[in-house]
């Protein structure tokens, strides 16, 4: 896997890919934490919506990812389905967001095992989420990242752009998706200044 370390605004940071869902994660930021010294990672992503309000390259900051999968389970044997972010990280790229006049949105986030989008009996597959979560996003890492910094006693976050959305006719283009995402990754750099 390429990663790359450099400096922004005087600030040393990895950038560094995890892969697609949460085995690919869960493997990457265990290893980034637990034997390279890793304190903190936040975790910049695309993701589709559950909810029509939500606007195409909104972008969304993960409160807390809720899973039916087993990798906790699997992970440390407790059966854990609902992870938060890091309250003190989050909260710093709320402060930050506002200080630039940047719109996000807080919410959680449904970390799913599948693309969504391919999902043929959409509404089936959300009507079995537990309502009281109020899930507004679809991903496939922020559980395994969340978890697993909890469980390591490290801090992470994630932000995430809209690409995807059953309510929206438009559809992002590739070549859009690469230069759309500049407000989310600005946003962490920011943020990881401060720390």
């Amino acid at each position: 896997m390429l990663a790359y370390t450099g400096k922004y605004k005087g600030k040393e940071i990895t950038v560094f890919p995890s892969g697609m869902g949460m085995p690919s994660i869960g493997i990457y930021c265990y290893e980034l934490f637990q034997f390279y010294d890793v304190e903190c990672i936040i975790r910049l992503g695309s993701c589709g919506v559950f909810v029509p309000d939500i606007e195409l390259l909104d972008t969304i900051l993960v409160e807390n990812s809720y899973t039916e999968g087993n990798f906790a389970h699997n992970l440390t044997g407790q059966d854990c389905h609902f992870c938060e972010a890091d309250k003190n990280l989050t909260s710093l790229l709320e402060t930050t967001a506002s200080e630039e006049n940047l719109k996000i949105i807080k919410g959680n986030s449904y970390c799913s095992e599948v693309f969504d989008y391919y999902i043929k009996d959409f509404e089936s597959y959300k009507s079995h989420f537990p309502q009281d979560l109020h899930l507004i996003a679809s991903e496939m890492e922020a559980f395994a990242l969340f978890y697993t910094a909890k469980y390591l006693n490290k801090k992470a976050a994630c932000l995430l752009t809209v690409v995807d959305s059953r309510y929206k006719e438009e559809v992002i283009s590739s070549e859009k998706r690469e230069t759309s995402l500049n407000t989310m990754i600005t946003l962490a750099l920011d943020t990881i200044t401060k720390l």
